[in-house]
């Protein structure tokens, strides 16, 4: 028995005990997603010795990582080989591991345009609250018809299972890179913008409206970009700049995230006009994505994100975590309750991490 089947008896024989004392669990690798959803809670199991990659085999685009593995180490092999995330996740503090990446399902500025964390589960090895160690999906994009129970685990915060091993979908990097500014630009303006530019065939991967300034990233082939940068016209920033720019926003240390007031994420269409919500406003994603510093009530900023097809989400600074996410319908609740009678009957795993019922 080597080390790694070492972690995972002893992890198994916690959970056992766990179930069997009906003693709740906090999951934890690198915790550098503590801060996200309702307070964690539970006996501390710690699954940061369980890191390592499996396998990464760069001609066929796939790796497969222990779930304790440092995100940096990940993307550090990956860039050796010229190939990147595709979703480009924040890491939000050196410690974070590629397991609390995708059990948060977080996602950067690359998001809208290559798709999200979930969207690149190949395949996961899970530990449930039963003890039992169960393999979904695999190492190719295609698997059999069903449920798609590894991208299940993806945002579910380690409330069905503690992730054990997790294949992932990388790609290239593009050949290169442009990020062009656009100022003095209305709200109206930037979202009308995206908005057009969203439905040409434009190598876009990354934009962010802040304060009059419009950022549009362009990554591709060199033609691609050449061409893109006639149509989208502005000016060009500094290589540098740009990398550290979009680097301190998909980590939060972009200025606008240096306010203590309550950060809002709302997840709304992306041509949607402005929301009448006083504060400060940071658009990512087209638009898809705002960022907002307010003190408006929680009732209001989720009625308004409702009512424009979306939903919001308390980030971070609240002085209440106990209602984090967006109230869910009594049909989603029973979903969500039944997935986690399923894989979780005694309820130990990270119990109201996302919501106070389960």
């Amino acid at each position: 028995m080597n080390q790694h089947q070492d972690i995972s008896t002893e992890l198994q024989e916690r959970v056992t005990e766990a179930a069997n004392k009906q003693l709740p669990l906090q999951l934890r690798a690198g915790g550098s997603k503590d801060f996200y959803g309702r307070e964690p809670s539970g006996d501390l199991l710690d699954i940061s010795a369980h890191r390592g990659i499996i396998r990464y085999e760069p001609s066929e685009l796939v790796l497969t990582a222990r779930a304790g593995t440092s995100l940096t180490d990940i993307e550090q092999i990956l860039a050796e080989n010229n190939q990147i995330l595709p979703f480009e996740p924040p890491h939000f503090g050196v410690q974070a591991t590629i397991g609390g990446t995708i059990a948060c399902n977080l996602s950067g500025p690359r998001r809208p345009y290559a798709g999200a964390a979930r969207d690149m589960v190949l395949g996961t090895k899970l530990l449930n609250g039963k003890s039992e160690i169960l393999n979904f999906g695999g190492e190719v994009m295609k698997n059999v018809a069903g449920y798609d129970v590894s991208r299940l685990m993806a945002g579910a915060m380690g409330t069905l299972g503690i992730l054990l091993e997790v294949s992932l979908k990388v790609l290239p990097r593009p050949e290169q890179e442009l990020t062009l500014v656009h100022e003095d630009i209305s709200p109206e303006g930037a979202i009308r913008r995206l908005h057009e530019w969203s439905g040409l065939p434009l190598p876009v991967s990354a934009s962010c409206y802040f304060e009059g300034q419009l950022m549009i990233r362009l990554s591709g082939t060199p033609k691609a970009v050449r061409a893109a940068r006639s149509k989208i016209g502005g000016d060009e920033q500094d290589a540098q700049h740009a990398l550290e720019y979009w680097y301190k926003l998909n980590n939060h240390q972009h200025g606008f995230f240096n306010h203590k007031g309550p950060l809002w994420r709302l997840s709304i269409a992306s041509d949607t006009p402005p929301v009448a919500l006083e504060g400060e406003w940071l658009y990512e994603w087209g638009g898809a994505q705002r960022w907002l510093i307010s003190n408006e009530s929680p009732e209001k900023i989720r009625r308004l994100a409702a009512e424009a097809g979306g939903h919001a989400t308390l980030y971070r600074h609240g002085e209440d975590r106990d209602n984090p996410f967006q109230p869910l319908s009594p049909g989603l609740l029973q979903v969500h309750r039944q997935l986690k009678k399923a894989f979780d009957p005694q309820g130990i795993l990270n119990p109201g991490r996302m919501y106070k019922e389960f």
